[in-house]
Protein backbone atom coordinates (compact mmCIF):
# COMPACT_ATOMS: atom_id res chain seq x y z
CA UNK A 1 0.00 0.00 0.00
CA UNK A 2 2.68 2.40 0.67
CA UNK A 3 4.11 1.99 -2.19
CA UNK A 4 1.32 2.86 -4.31
CA UNK A 5 0.07 5.88 -2.26
CA UNK A 6 3.79 7.16 -2.81
CA UNK A 7 3.98 7.14 -6.67
CA UNK A 8 0.62 8.79 -6.76
CA UNK A 9 2.37 11.81 -4.53
CA UNK A 10 4.17 12.90 -7.77
CA UNK A 11 2.53 14.29 -11.22
CA UNK A 12 3.86 12.67 -14.52
CA UNK A 13 6.68 15.02 -15.42
CA UNK A 14 5.66 16.69 -18.90
CA UNK A 15 7.58 18.60 -21.97
CA UNK A 16 8.49 21.49 -20.68
CA UNK A 17 8.89 21.05 -17.34
CA UNK A 18 11.78 21.84 -15.14
CA UNK A 19 13.33 18.34 -14.42
CA UNK A 20 12.93 17.46 -10.66
CA UNK A 21 16.41 17.76 -8.97
CA UNK A 22 17.42 15.25 -6.66
CA UNK A 23 20.23 13.78 -5.31
CA UNK A 24 21.67 9.70 -5.87
CA UNK A 25 24.38 7.16 -5.89
CA UNK A 26 25.39 5.76 -8.84
CA UNK A 27 27.89 3.71 -10.25
CA UNK A 28 29.72 7.08 -10.26
CA UNK A 29 29.86 8.43 -7.31
CA UNK A 30 26.53 10.91 -5.88
CA UNK A 31 25.41 13.38 -8.25
CA UNK A 32 23.08 16.16 -7.61
CA UNK A 33 21.26 16.42 -10.55
CA UNK A 34 21.04 20.25 -10.60
CA UNK A 35 24.59 20.07 -11.05
CA UNK A 36 25.51 17.24 -12.81
CA UNK A 37 26.45 17.24 -16.69
CA UNK A 38 26.76 21.51 -16.59
CA UNK A 39 26.35 23.10 -20.01
CA UNK A 40 25.20 20.15 -21.32
CA UNK A 41 22.03 17.61 -22.79
CA UNK A 42 21.09 14.84 -20.63
CA UNK A 43 19.64 11.35 -21.61
CA UNK A 44 18.33 9.81 -18.49
CA UNK A 45 16.87 6.13 -18.72
CA UNK A 46 15.66 4.14 -16.79
CA UNK A 47 15.93 -0.06 -17.03
CA UNK A 48 13.45 -2.70 -14.69
CA UNK A 49 16.57 -4.98 -13.16
CA UNK A 50 20.13 -5.59 -13.69
CA UNK A 51 21.06 -9.14 -15.07
CA UNK A 52 18.10 -9.26 -17.46
CA UNK A 53 18.67 -9.81 -20.57
CA UNK A 54 16.78 -7.04 -22.69
CA UNK A 55 18.13 -4.25 -20.00
CA UNK A 56 21.91 -5.72 -21.05
CA UNK A 57 21.24 -5.32 -24.58
CA UNK A 58 19.70 -1.61 -24.26
CA UNK A 59 22.83 -0.48 -21.40
CA UNK A 60 25.07 -2.15 -24.10
CA UNK A 61 23.53 -0.38 -26.94
CA UNK A 62 24.17 3.11 -24.77
CA UNK A 63 27.90 1.95 -24.22
CA UNK A 64 28.76 1.14 -27.28
CA UNK A 65 27.61 4.69 -29.23
CA UNK A 66 28.31 6.94 -26.29
CA UNK A 67 30.97 8.73 -28.12
CA UNK A 68 27.69 9.68 -30.21
CA UNK A 69 26.24 11.18 -27.47
CA UNK A 70 29.45 12.37 -26.59
CA UNK A 71 29.61 14.56 -29.49
CA UNK A 72 26.64 15.96 -29.29
CA UNK A 73 27.31 17.80 -25.98
CA UNK A 74 25.19 14.84 -24.12
CA UNK A 75 25.42 12.91 -20.64
CA UNK A 76 24.29 9.35 -20.28
CA UNK A 77 22.56 8.60 -17.01
CA UNK A 78 20.87 5.29 -16.51
CA UNK A 79 19.11 4.15 -13.60
CA UNK A 80 17.12 0.97 -12.05
CA UNK A 81 15.49 -0.23 -8.65
CA UNK A 82 19.27 -2.22 -7.98
CA UNK A 83 21.44 -1.41 -5.03
CA UNK A 84 25.21 0.08 -6.07
CA UNK A 85 26.44 -3.21 -5.62
CA UNK A 86 24.15 -5.16 -7.58
CA UNK A 87 25.26 -2.18 -10.58
CA UNK A 88 28.70 -3.13 -10.00
CA UNK A 89 28.68 -6.92 -10.30
CA UNK A 90 26.53 -6.54 -13.67
CA UNK A 91 28.69 -3.89 -15.32
CA UNK A 92 31.91 -6.13 -14.43
CA UNK A 93 29.74 -9.68 -16.18
CA UNK A 94 28.89 -7.25 -19.24
CA UNK A 95 32.46 -6.30 -19.62
CA UNK A 96 33.71 -10.14 -18.71
CA UNK A 97 31.22 -11.48 -21.13
CA UNK A 98 30.89 -9.40 -23.95
CA UNK A 99 34.04 -7.28 -23.38
CA UNK A 100 31.16 -4.16 -23.65
CA UNK A 101 31.83 -1.18 -20.44
CA UNK A 102 28.94 0.52 -19.38
CA UNK A 103 31.29 3.78 -18.60
CA UNK A 104 28.35 6.08 -17.71
CA UNK A 105 26.74 6.65 -14.23
CA UNK A 106 23.84 4.40 -13.25
CA UNK A 107 21.62 5.58 -10.15
CA UNK A 108 20.94 3.01 -7.31
CA UNK A 109 17.40 3.79 -6.79
CA UNK A 110 16.93 1.63 -4.56
CA UNK A 111 14.36 3.62 -3.08
CA UNK A 112 12.61 4.47 -5.69
CA UNK A 113 12.65 8.58 -4.97
CA UNK A 114 14.07 9.06 -8.65
CA UNK A 115 11.86 6.71 -10.09
CA UNK A 116 8.73 7.90 -8.57
CA UNK A 117 9.60 11.67 -9.30
CA UNK A 118 9.84 11.14 -13.03
CA UNK A 119 6.92 8.67 -13.74
CA UNK A 120 9.15 5.65 -14.22
CA UNK A 121 7.43 3.44 -11.31
CA UNK A 122 3.83 2.78 -13.56
CA UNK A 123 1.64 0.24 -11.15
CA UNK A 124 -0.29 -1.17 -14.09
CA UNK A 125 2.40 -2.32 -15.79
CA UNK A 126 5.04 -2.78 -12.00
CA UNK A 127 5.41 -1.25 -9.11
CA UNK A 128 8.25 -2.24 -8.14
CA UNK A 129 10.42 -2.20 -11.59
CA UNK A 130 10.63 1.06 -13.69
CA UNK A 131 10.02 0.97 -16.92
CA UNK A 132 11.74 1.65 -19.89
CA UNK A 133 11.32 5.71 -19.95
CA UNK A 134 13.97 7.94 -21.39
CA UNK A 135 13.87 11.95 -20.80
CA UNK A 136 15.56 14.49 -23.21
CA UNK A 137 16.95 17.29 -21.16
CA UNK A 138 18.69 20.08 -21.98
CA UNK A 139 21.37 22.47 -20.49
CA UNK A 140 18.90 24.33 -18.42
CA UNK A 141 17.33 21.26 -17.12
CA UNK A 142 14.20 21.40 -18.89
CA UNK A 143 12.57 17.68 -20.21
CA UNK A 144 11.78 18.85 -23.70
CA UNK A 145 11.36 15.09 -25.37
CA UNK A 146 9.66 11.67 -23.18
CA UNK A 147 10.11 8.24 -24.49
CA UNK A 148 7.84 5.55 -22.93
CA UNK A 149 8.35 1.66 -23.34
CA UNK A 150 6.80 -1.36 -21.34
CA UNK A 151 8.75 -4.00 -19.62
CA UNK A 152 9.30 -6.51 -22.33
CA UNK A 153 10.27 -4.37 -25.27
CA UNK A 154 13.77 -2.70 -26.34
CA UNK A 155 14.20 0.87 -27.24
CA UNK A 156 15.54 1.80 -30.36
CA UNK A 157 19.33 3.72 -30.35
CA UNK A 158 18.64 5.03 -33.76
CA UNK A 159 15.67 6.91 -32.57
CA UNK A 160 17.29 8.09 -29.51
CA UNK A 161 20.05 10.05 -31.47
CA UNK A 162 17.82 11.19 -34.30
CA UNK A 163 15.24 12.88 -31.75
CA UNK A 164 18.54 14.42 -29.69
CA UNK A 165 19.96 15.57 -32.77
CA UNK A 166 16.81 16.97 -34.09
CA UNK A 167 15.99 18.58 -30.99
CA UNK A 168 19.31 20.34 -30.80
CA UNK A 169 19.15 21.68 -34.74
CA UNK A 170 15.63 23.17 -33.99
CA UNK A 171 17.05 24.95 -31.39
CA UNK A 172 20.18 26.01 -33.06
CA UNK A 173 18.02 26.86 -36.52
CA UNK A 174 14.83 27.95 -34.96
CA UNK A 175 12.93 25.11 -37.58
CA UNK A 176 10.71 22.20 -37.15
CA UNK A 177 11.25 18.69 -38.66
CA UNK A 178 9.52 16.83 -40.70
CA UNK A 179 8.24 12.96 -40.64
CA UNK A 180 11.52 10.51 -40.53
CA UNK A 181 14.02 13.78 -40.63
CA UNK A 182 17.58 12.70 -40.42
CA UNK A 183 20.40 14.95 -40.35
CA UNK A 184 21.42 16.13 -44.07
CA UNK A 185 17.41 16.02 -44.64
CA UNK A 186 15.61 19.18 -45.26
CA UNK A 187 13.98 20.85 -42.49
CA UNK A 188 10.49 22.74 -41.89
CA UNK A 189 10.86 26.84 -42.19
CA UNK A 190 8.07 28.29 -39.97
CA UNK A 191 4.71 29.31 -41.65
CA UNK A 192 4.01 32.75 -41.99
CA UNK A 193 2.10 34.75 -39.76
CA UNK A 194 1.09 37.94 -41.46
CA UNK A 195 -0.11 38.54 -45.22
CA UNK A 196 3.12 40.42 -45.96
CA UNK A 197 5.08 37.55 -45.12
CA UNK A 198 2.88 35.04 -46.89
CA UNK A 199 3.00 36.70 -49.73
CA UNK A 200 7.16 36.81 -49.37
CA UNK A 201 6.42 33.04 -49.04
CA UNK A 202 4.66 32.55 -52.43
CA UNK A 203 7.53 35.01 -54.41
CA UNK A 204 10.64 33.07 -52.54
CA UNK A 205 12.02 30.52 -54.93
CA UNK A 206 14.64 29.94 -52.35
CA UNK A 207 13.12 27.27 -50.80
CA UNK A 208 11.20 24.27 -51.63
CA UNK A 209 7.07 24.41 -51.47
CA UNK A 210 4.23 22.56 -50.82
CA UNK A 211 2.26 25.49 -50.05
CA UNK A 212 2.96 29.13 -48.96
CA UNK A 213 2.45 27.36 -44.97
CA UNK A 214 4.78 24.16 -45.67
CA UNK A 215 7.82 25.00 -46.97
CA UNK A 216 11.50 23.24 -46.32
CA UNK A 217 15.11 24.41 -46.80
CA UNK A 218 18.90 22.21 -46.60
CA UNK A 219 20.39 23.94 -43.59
Amino acid sequence: MENTETISVYPMPRIGDQAPDFKAKTTKGDIQFSTFAKDKWTVMFSHPADFTPVCTTEMSGFALRQDEFTALNTELLGLSIDSIHSHLGWVNNVREKTGVYFDFPIIADIDMKVSKRYGMLQPNESETAAVRAVFFIDPKKKIRLIMYYPLNVGRNMDEILRALEALQISDKHSVAMPLDWKKGDKVIIPPPKTLDEMNARIADDTCEKVDFYLAKKSL
